[in-house]
């Protein structure tokens, strides 16, 4: 028996198609289906007449991802006039999508390289709050798209992380009365910057639970009060010099923070 050569056909990367001539290929005995012939970016009809020229010659199918109408139909017909099957694998979907919605697709070639583009910009910010998380290395302040700073326990990195999958490049600073803030925080503008705190008695619960996951004594100074007291004097004092905008964690959901913060950033990005 003669083999199935499969040519796949996309004004894109293709791999679309690929995929799907891929997962009905498997379905068939190995020695049924030849070559998967993949040719990305169509632009011209000059390119489809010699691909139709070469799929003629054998037993062939044609799977194509075309967003341009004039390039679909010009295929179709070309294909019709050599008899070769041709599927158009987004079409039919498109179709539906529109008139359940109502809407007008975009018709817009390259919206998937743009969404891989999204989706490896996310993967580098949780990079980079893995990187720079908890202040491992101050060098990340004048890189971040957003600095978080906040004494133990007011959420910096869960934020941090949260953020960082919404494509911000988050570094995050814990602030210690014995160890002087660093010295990049005043080399950047306070508009990038967001103070985190916490009520008092909230730190006491959370910082004593902590230290019972932990196995250490429920009188460890990180759990004291006087000490809590201590850190966010010293936490409101930085916040002050640098006159950054401050948000109480406390009553407060990690989404709820998270928009908070990214509309202040976002204004003043626009001021």
């Amino acid at each position: 028996m003669e083999k199935i050569h499969i040519h796949v056909l996309s004004d894109s990367i293709g791999e679309t198609a690929e995929l799907l001539a891929k997962a009905a290929s498997i379905q068939f005995k190995p020695q049924l289906i030849g070559e998967i012939h993949r040719y990305p970016f169509i632009s011209e009809n000059y390119q489809i007449d010699n691909i139709i020229k070469n799929a003629s010659e054998h037993k062939n199918l044609i799977i194509y991802t075309l967003v341009k109408s004039e390039s679909r139909e010009y295929l179709a017909n070309e294909a019709a006039k050599k008899n070769i099957p041709a599927i158009d694998a987004l079409g039919p979907i498109i179709k539906e999508l529109s008139q359940l919605s109502g809407l007008e697709p975009k018709r817009e070639i390259g919206l998937n390289r743009k969404m891989d583009d999204e989706y490896f910009e996310k993967v580098q910010a949780v990079e980079f709050a893995v990187k720079y998380d908890d202040g491992k290395d101050p060098r990340g302040i004048l890189k971040a798209d957003i600095v978080l700073l906040g004494i133990s326990r007011t959420s910096k990195t869960p934020l941090s992380m949260y953020l960082a999958y919404r494509n911000y490049k988050v570094a995050n600073i814990p602030l210690v009365p014995e160890v002087e803030a660093p010295k990049e925080l005043f080399e950047i503008s306070s508009k990038k910057i967001i103070g985190l705190t916490n009520d008092p008695q909230t730190l006491n619960t959370i910082r004593l639970e902590r230290l019972k996951e932990l196995g250490l004594k429920s009188y460890s100074t990180y759990a004291n009060m006087d000490r809590i007291l201590t850190e966010l004097d010293f936490a409101h004092e930085i916040f002050a010099k640098l006159r950054c905008p401050v948000i109480n964690v406390s009553t407060k959901a990690i989404e709820e923070t998270a928009s908070i913060i990214t509309s202040i950033i976002s204004k003043n990005i626009h001021k």
